[in-house]
């Protein structure tokens, strides 16, 4: 067998493997004989069926299988000859098939890219400080409340807070456009769920009022039609609802699982979940931190087969969770340059960090992924069913294999890194408010 380089462009590799006509004819010869062995033909016995009938009936389809073995083969030892290392399928353009003849084949395929990673001292971290103070219990009580609410017609003017049924047209220059008209809609003003300015201008309406709006899209809107333009709302105001908040009383306190005791029962329940949240979110903020600072020193080129891969992916688990959110009817067809960018990020990360875990000999241990699943089932109500729900899935388990590493080597860089302690509060590390 022959192989040889044809060009290297990038991470592009083609590579022109010939195979001697001995090896295919051999092959063949072999597949006949065993056919031979146990092909039913009508006329002849048993393993009596002569080669040539065999030849005649099933040499196409053989010689066929055999070119499909033998490129796979060749092409596994053509590779390790070269000592590259694919990533992704190769795309093979098979030459001209002639009895007696070596048969030639050129595959396309793109490598790994070869990475030298740069020292991780240079990156610089934040390092959040914070912990649950009882004004923060206070105000999540206050929210949970807030969440209960039921509302209540009012007889003034709407205020922020207020609930306001509505009907409403849109227009920009005078022409309706898609997704811009809806009966009955009910808006929480000061919840920034339409675009901005257009609830501003719904502060002192009453029941029964009608009231032209105007308003222009933020020019980094969803949709590109619509981005920049003023548009001009038609509303008609149902009514106006204020809301009511539940008393903190024993039913409420049981709505949050806790049977026995009262409010300050409640606020330990609330605090703990609150202290799980904020550890989890700090974890989160020194991890994007630490993945953030590889990407920016280390700036390496990524197999465009991998990121194709990962779009498809990405593609896949939205169209899962859309579905699962009850919208499995007239799902959209998405764009691959909508997960594009978030694409090469992953495959690009997830390429430092196998590189750097492998130099560091960074791996899971067994004990290592079992703290991590009871961590992770230590919030759910039956912890146990869930960690025996991952040793019951071996692709779950390998997903959280890969996790630990990428935690472990995020410590290991967090360790090398610039470090600076930065006092902060509960609201501002979990984003809330």
């Amino acid at each position: 067998m022959q192989v040889s380089l044809e060009s290297s462009d990038g991470l592009e590799r083609k590579l022109k493997v010939e195979i001697p006509a001995e090896r295919i004819d051999s092959a063949v010869n072999k597949k006949i004989t065993d056919l031979s062995r146990t092909v039913k033909i009508k006329g002849f016995r048993p393993g009596k069926v002569p080669a040539k009938v065999i030849e005649a009936r099933y040499g196409a389809q053989v010689q066929q299988e055999v070119l499909g073995e033998v490129i796979q083969e060749s092409f596994q030892e053509a590779i390790k000859e070269q000592a590259l290392r694919p990533a992704g399928f190769p795309d093979i353009a098979p030459g001209e098939i002639v009895a007696g003849k070596d048969f030639e084949y050129m595959a396309t395929f793109e490598v790994f890219p070869e990475i030298e990673l740069a020292s991780p001292d240079s990156i610089e971290v934040d390092k959040p400080s914070a912990g649950v103070t009882d004004k923060d219990v206070d105000e999540m009580v206050e929210e949970l409340r807030q969440q209960r609410a039921t509302w209540e017609d009012a007889d003034r003017a709407a205020t922020e807070g207020d609930q306001v049924v509505i009907d409403f047209k849109g227009s920009i220059e005078g022409e309706a456009f898609e997704g811009g008209a809806s009966d009955n809609f009910n808006l929480v003003l000061g919840s920034g769920s339409m675009i901005p300015g257009f609830e501003d201008q719904l502060t002192g309406v009453s029941a029964n009022d009608e009231k032209n709006i105007t308003v222009t899209f933020p020019e980094d809107y969803q949709a590109e039609n619509l981005a920049g333009k003023e548009a001009v709302f038609e509303v008609k105001v149902h009514t106006v609802q204020a809301s009511i908040l539940p008393e903190v009383d024993e039913t409420f306190i049981k709505a949050f699982g806790v049977e026995n005791g009262g409010i300050e029962e409640l606020k330990e329940t609330v605090r703990k979940n609150m202290e799980r949240e904020l550890e989890q979110a700090i974890e989160s903020s020194i991890k994007q931190q630490v993945m953030d600072g590889l990407l920016e020193i280390n700036d390496i080129p990524v197999p465009t087969s991998m990121v194709n891969e990962e779009i498809g992916r990405m593609k896949q688990q939205f169209m899962q969770r859309l579905g699962a959110q009850g919208q499995s009817g007239n799902l959209p067809q998405l764009e691959d340059e909508l997960f594009k960018g978030d694409a090469e990020r992953r495959v690009k990360l997830g390429l430092i960090v196998s590189e750097l875990s492998q130099q560091e000999n960074i791996t899971a241990t067994a004990n290592d992924v079992r703290n991590f699943i009871e961590k992770l089932a230590s919030s759910y109500q039956e912890p146990e069913q869930v960690v025996n729900y991952y040793y019951q899935n071996q692709e779950l388990l390998s997903n959280i294999e890969g996790m630990v590493v990428e935690q472990k080597t995020a410590e290991w860089v967090l360790d090398k890194a610039k470090v600076t302690d930065k006092e902060s509060d509960f609201r501002s590390i979990v984003k809330r408010g």
